[in-house]
């Protein structure tokens, strides 16, 4: 199974929706809120005036030479970013680049800053190679996990099928 980075940020926002997405159940198609990062993406791809690099299974916004760049709609779940940007760095790595990884928010609403800037350590490249493991699980059941029931579902792609 190819892990992506959607993968490893959905798997951190919601289990349901990691496994709905690995299993090709793809709602984003209908939701606004995807429509409008896919367009603040854009909007930062042209100021970058470089494209998203593909690498094995992950599209990296911008590399820079000391950064690795994640470009996101909004700070809501800076946790389920900052995996996915540690992710994309293991990748690089894997192939001998070797970055520090950028996150940046278009909107900024729970945090103090608009750019957070990570390194990918020993001990974080070994939570993640848990957190891998821990994906692999999820996305190989039978059946995906009741949905959350918490607030942030009415904002996520899949509310629909989840409770409609």
């Amino acid at each position: 199974m190819k892990v992506t980075g959607t993968m490893i940020n959905y798997f951190f926002h919601c289990h349901r929706q990691c496994w709905l997405f690995s299993n090709k159940f793809n709602m984003e198609d209908n939701s606004e809120n995807v429509r409008i990062g896919k367009i603040l993406h854009e909007i930062e791809e042209r100021k970058a005036r470089k494209g998203e690099v593909s690498i094995e299974s992950v599209k990296v916004d911008k590399i820079t030479e000391q950064f690795l760049v994640e470009f996101k709609k909004s700070d809501a779940d800076v946790n389920a970013a900052k995996w996915q940007l540690l992710y994309y760095l293991k990748v690089l790595k894997s192939k001998g680049i070797n970055r520090r990884g950028k996150l940046m928010f278009a909107e900024k609403n729970k945090q103090t800053h608009k750019v957070i800037v990570y390194d990918l350590s020993v001990e974080l490249e070994k939570e993640l190679e848990s957190v891998l493991q821990q994906i692999e699980v999820c996305v190989t059941k039978d059946v995906p996990e009741l949905p959350l029931k918490d607030k942030k579902c009415k904002k996520c792609a899949y509310f629909d099928y989840c409770y409609i």
